[in-house]
């Protein structure tokens, strides 16, 4: 369920590229018209306005919104107005960087994404970086990493609700024999987690809590240092309950000594118009807090208002 609202009456694109170029003109830029418009727009109205913006001024609405703005505030608008699908491309190709590799973030991407919408980010990926994500990320990663993250975004998994329960049965027996053996990198244990639909991975993991007394997750923290294993939990927490995975990273860039904003950032702009609702509600279930209130007391400026306008205000 999306937070991002948009009006009821919208206005064209070619006015809302007018109202745009205003905000760029004279001496100092109005944030608060910029705000104000793209918070309240969806992607597919987004699309048009960078569409609209081109064609009357000849020139890339993100490009002057990248002169125009600065820091927090400048790669909040920036993500947010790109295409989801171009969006989480960039974020991909960010993550497989020398200085700035993030496993988490390709994981997240390949676990959060239904399979349409991740077929279209390694589409986006191919047109922009003139190879394939999977080819980047194998390149960039090696050993258990390479080989748990390449199938994930290999993948395209079923989307319907149909469960083979006696298949449920045999592969959580499966899971559990590879990880009491301790052998987490197993090709059958990466095969489950990487192929099969959520729906079936979710009853395999009920079967596995009943039959064996725990949750999978918790068997996976024998070593909690390991990177794998870490890795290994991320993987089922997002494919399962992703609101709870949300949540936490949420939480984690919140509460740290001095505000994550990249993980503020891409959480919030990568799930406005997705399930943010459902995460907010799970982040008032979890800190008896209302996120944006969260967020208030711990960004300023236009930064805070951007997010909070993507988020919904919970009085509202």
């Amino acid at each position: 369920m999306a937070s991002c609202r948009v009006p009821d009456v919208v206005p064209s694109p070619v006015e809302d590229v007018e109202q745009l170029r205003k905000a760029f003109a004279g001496w100092g830029t109005n944030e608060g018209l910029i705000i104000s418009i793209l918070t309240h727009r969806n992607a597919a109205q987004r699309k048009l306005i960078q569409q609209t913006y081109a064609e009357t001024y000849g020139e890339d609405l993100l490009k002057s919104l990248d002169k125009e703005l600065s820091s927090d505030f400048e790669r909040a608008v920036v993500l947010w107005t790109l295409a989801p699908a171009e969006r989480d491309a960039f974020l991909a190709n960010e993550s497989t960087k020398l200085l700035t590799k993030n496993y988490w973030i390709l994981l997240e991407i390949a676990t959060t994404r239904s399979s349409h919408d991740l077929y279209q980010v390694k589409l986006a990926y191919h047109a922009r970086y003139k190879k394939s994500l999977e080819e980047d990320v194998a390149y960039h990663t090696s050993g258990d990493v390479r080989k748990l993250l390449v199938p994930l975004l290999s993948t395209f998994r079923y989307e319907g609700d149909d469960i083979n329960v006696p298949l449920s049965k045999k592969e959580a027996k499966i899971l559990h024999e590879k990880i009491s053996d301790k052998a987490y990198n197993d090709e059958e244990l990466i095969r489950i987690l990487t192929t099969r639909s959520k729906a079936q991975l979710n009853a395999t993991l009920n079967q596995y809590n009943n039959e064996f007394g725990n949750a999978i997750n918790k068997d996976l923290k024998a070593d909690k240092d390991d990177e794998f294993l870490k890795l290994l939990r991320q993987t089922i927490k997002s494919l399962t309950f992703p609101e709870k995975y949300f949540e936490k990273v949420l939480r984690l860039g919140i509460n740290k000594l001095g505000t994550e904003e990249g993980a503020l950032t891409r959480v919030i702009t990568t799930r406005a118009e997705v399930d943010l609702q459902r995460i907010k509600e799970e982040y008032y279930r979890r800190n008896s807090v209302h996120l944006d209130h969260a967020i208030v007391k711990d960004t300023s400026g236009d930064y805070e208002k951007f997010l909070v306008e993507l988020v919904g205000h919970a009085d509202a």
